[in-house]
């Protein structure tokens, strides 16, 4: 398939701004893939769609306000530094993209604060660089230093400001592990509450960390699907996570349910010689579009995704590209909210 198979118009007034309040109060688009049909009911209500010994696999990662604003030292002109991947903790390198990009070069001294300065090493794309960062104290004092300097980065068709706020809303329950620049979002309508009754019913809740890049936001540069590359993200799958995982898998009667693309990229990368789910810690930049036969997952709870997107052909390959465009174009008519902050489905 091409890219342009997956560009759709959309209103723009249903891109949802901010989250709904409790977080599963969203509204939930239940798909059928079976008989092609689709309900309408509410997110808290997912429980009733999952019987014992179901699996569902969500991603701890945990978002970092990854956006540093600053000055070049000898002409103090402001720049923007994006924080994408810490290269090496002893040395404090970081993988970053700059803007404005043509005024940041090899050896330029960049300054956030008076602790906090940095060193331009390399160049590793049109925008990105290597940057060795200056700070007198420990790594943890370092990254909290981030944290406080540190602006969360939304998604870039959030067209308002940044909010300290949104250091909360664009978290899930689940963070723990620091290494993402963007929400794994499916993850973001869940309560506590939630998750017990989702427990009470005998579900299993997985955990897997995938550490969302500034890939995940970088449009598909090419018609041509075959030559799309994407960026690798880091991935853990915990031993006790594909023990039930496969122990769902042997049954008959349970399934395996992705939280988010994240989620499925991070279980159909790691499978083993009989096609189970395998623990392992690795880097992934599996690339998932029509077709493709998935081995673990059985169903996904995701958001709406933009055209063109690679999340909107993970979809696709996943429920069929006529059904998706087809219950889309009702989720338009039904006034769904959109994207990161906006509602959600369960395809099953």
């Amino acid at each position: 398939m091409k890219r342009s198979e997956f560009s759709y118009d959309y209103p723009k007034e249903l891109i949802a701004e901010y989250p709904a309040e409790p977080r599963d109060s969203c509204r939930l688009m239940v798909v059928n893939r079976d008989d092609q049909t689709v309900e309408h009911t509410v997110f808290n209500q997912l429980p009733k769609y999952f019987n014992e010994g179901d699996v569902i696999v969500v991603n701890n990662t945990k978002v970092y306000p990854a956006r540093l604003f600053g000055k070049k030292k000898k002409t103090g002109a402001s720049i923007e530094v994006f924080l994408l991947r810490e290269l090496n903790p002893e040395s404090r390198l970081w993988d970053v993209m700059v803007d404005p990009a043509r005024k940041i070069r090899i050896g330029n001294k960049l300054y956030f604060d008076r602790e906090l300065s940095a060193e331009v090493i390399d160049n590793t794309t049109s925008r990105g660089r290597t940057l060795r960062l200056h700070f007198t104290g420990t790594n943890e004092e370092l990254y909290a230093k981030i944290r406080e300097l540190g602006q969360t980065p939304l998604p870039p068709y959030i067209d308002r400001e940044v909010e300290e706020e949104d250091r909360d809303r664009y978290q899930t329950i689940f963070a723990e592990h620091r290494g993402a620049v963007a929400a794994p979002t499916a993850g973001l309508h869940f309560t506590p509450e939630l998750i017990q009754a989702l427990r009470d019913k005998g579900v299993h809740v997985a955990e897997v960390t995938l550490h969302v890049g500034r890939g995940t936001f970088r449009p598909v540069g090419v018609e041509d699907l075959t030559k799309h590359r994407m960026d690798s993200e880091q991935y853990t799958i915990p031993e006790e996570t594909a023990e039930a995982v496969n122990r769902a898998l042997r049954s008959e009667d349970n399934t395996v349910t992705a939280i988010g693309t994240t989620v499925v990229r991070t279980i159909e990368s790691s499978l083993s010689a009989n096609q189970m789910l395998k623990a392992d810690s690795s880097w992934t930049d599996l690339f998932i579009y029509p077709p493709y036969d998935f081995q673990i997952t059985d169903q996904l709870v995701t958001n709406f995704h933009r055209p063109e997107s690679t999340l909107i052909m993970m979809v696709s390959a996943f429920a069929g590209y006529d059904f998706v465009m087809e219950f889309y174009q009702e989720a338009f008519d039904e006034e769904y909210r959109l994207f990161s902050f906006g509602d959600a489905m369960l395809i099953r």
